[in-house]
């Protein structure tokens, strides 16, 4: 017992670092990223005992993990609103959606909450973050305010992101049926995707007095968000679950919008255009300012697995290849032509020229938009570095062992934090699914707890977790011009995610034993 004790403890040293450097010492995430690659790769090989060559080709690994595909869609989406900015199209769109309303706290929860999670489903990978955030900035709200209700938005829609993929992903790895483990999931996750948007209209503006005039829309926004999840989730699975919330949550919360046309809109959170910077707005040229926007969410459906033709006949254009000399390792997989980074490129480029962009200009954002990236792409790949070492050397099953074996029966209390430490080190919900969710179900094994209940808690931990991981704090950053200010966005985001955290530890093991057999799981 004494030596799982110490093995855990020394596991997180690496996520005890990157806490104190970022909040503490207020390090550059940069900095502090490659700090914490320093100690895990220290730890790995002296204390592990993993071979030197094992331990620098899962490294490897990471880098390349990073930087295709997650730095290149980053990249991408920021790439296309740094053009758009560009172009004068993001003036339009800022027009146009100040017409629907005003009011910030209104458009935090139309583009944080509802497109937001509507690119989480479509994309993943840092989109639903980064063209949100830059979008709110772009429209006038404080940098460092718009990622964070973006970022808060993001938590929960993790679990269904990309078209359902760290669900489906955790029903392979668990043998779980994805129907029952979709629904429970939404179920466990129901409290709080009504309570985000209050969080976010709090947070945008600037304290509770920000829910005065706003509890109706605020409401409406979250339950016609999270019921259609139920129905889609109870009845066809995890693929469509968020993207057909957001649908339903955007029309609603558009017509709620409407309906509060006549309202004053107090001065601290009108963001309505002066009417000398007011443009006349017609049908052409409202198409072509949404047009890169319009065509990511036509490419990436068409060429998603709700088109099984289109996504088949893509799939061959990958490549399987085994970088970490790691016995524990399996295969890294690239896809050269199907993955989201390239449709938004595709899509921008398309939108530039349609907006009269010449390639000069597309060549020099794209160069300044990379310059503006390059802290964050150290930052990046040293975070997969660490996911990669921590993983393949044992580091990660040794943290988790370590929580089973101290809480025991009360496992399902801690059953987010672990989820949440996982995501926190990989920034990534599906990567956390993989490496966490058969301990889950083990465990659930072990005291006579719902298997399905404990893997949906793995779902709702790294949705936590991950808005507090160096990753995602680096995209939201960089999108917004806040390169190396990480340690205010984890400031900003971390008190948020510890509420979050507590109550879902209580919310899932307090109900472990009563849930489940209402749901028959």
């Amino acid at each position: 017992m004494g030596e799982i004790v110490l093995k855990g403890l020394l596991s997180l040293l690496p996520i005890i670092w990157l806490i104190v450097a970022l909040t503490g010492l207020k390090m550059a995430g940069h900095k502090a990223c490659v700090g914490a690659l320093v100690i895990t790769v220290v730890e790995a090989l002296f204390l592990w005992k993993m071979p030197a060559v094992d331990c620098g080709t899962s490294a490897l690994e990471g880098f390349a993990s990073a930087l295709w595909p997650i730095i290149l869609v980053i990249i991408a989406a920021i790439f296309t609103y740094n053009l758009s900015l560009k172009t004068g199209a993001m003036d339009v769109i800022k027009q146009m959606l100040t017409g629907v309303s005003a009011d910030k706290r209104v458009l935090v929860l139309l583009i944080g909450w509802c497109f937001g999670g509507f690119m989480e489903g479509m994309a993943g990978f840092g989109t639903a973050i980064a063209i949100p955030a830059s979008m709110l900035a772009g429209m006038g709200m404080n940098p460092i305010t718009a990622c964070l209700v973006c970022m808060l938005a993001n938590a929960f829609p993790t679990a269904f992101g990309s078209v359902g993929i760290p669900t489906v992903t955790l029903a392979n790895v668990t043998g779980l049926d994805p129907l029952p483990l979709a629904f429970t999931t939404v179920v466990q996750m129901l409290p709080f995707m009504i309570l985000v948007p209050f969080l976010m209209v709090i947070v945008g503006g600037g304290g509770v007095k920000a829910l005065k005039g706003m509890v109706g829309i605020t409401l409406v926004s979250g339950v016609s968000f999270v019921v259609p999840q139920l129905i889609v989730a109870k009845f066809t699975g995890p693929e469509l679950a968020v993207i057909v919330g957001c649908v339903v949550s955007l029309g609603c919360t558009i017509l709620m919008a409407r309906a509060r046309k006549g309202r004053e809109v107090p001065e601290e959170y009108n963001m309505s255009v002066s009417a000398e910077h007011a443009q006349a707005i017609d049908g052409h040229k409202a198409l072509v300012s949404w047009l890169p926007f319009i065509l990511i969410f036509v490419l990436l459906l068409v060429t998603s697995k709700l088109v099984p033709p289109v996504n088949s006949a893509l799939a061959g254009f990958s490549t399987s290849v085994k970088i970490s000399t790691s016995p524990n390792a399996g295969n890294a997989s690239f896809s050269w032509v199907n993955t989201p980074g390239i449709w938004i490129f595709v899509a921008a480029i398309i939108g530039g020229f349609v907006q009269k962009a010449t390639p000069k200009m597309m060549a020099d954002t794209l160069v300044a938009t990379v310059k503006q990236m390059s802290k964050t792409i150290i930052t990046i790949m040293s975070v997969l570095a660490v996911a990669k070492i921590m993983t393949y050397c044992g580091m990660i099953n040794d943290m988790a062992v370590f929580f089973v074996s101290i809480t025991g029966s009360f496992y399902p209390f801690v059953a987010p934090i672990i989820a949440a430490l996982g995501a926190f080190i990989t920034g990534s919900g599906t990567s956390t699914e993989v490496l966490l969710g058969s301990l889950q179900t083990a465990a659930a094994e072990q005291i006579g707890a719902s298997q399905f209940w404990l893997a949906a808690a793995n779902s709702t931990g790294a949705g936590i977790g991950k808005i507090l991981s160096p990753q995602c704090i680096a995209t939201a950053a960089a999108a917004v011009g806040l390169v190396g200010q990480d340690s205010k966005l984890l400031g900003g985001i971390i008190k948020w995610a510890l509420l979050e955290l507590v109550i879902a530890c209580l919310l899932v093991g307090l109900l472990s034993g009563i849930v489940p057999p209402l749901l028959g799981v």
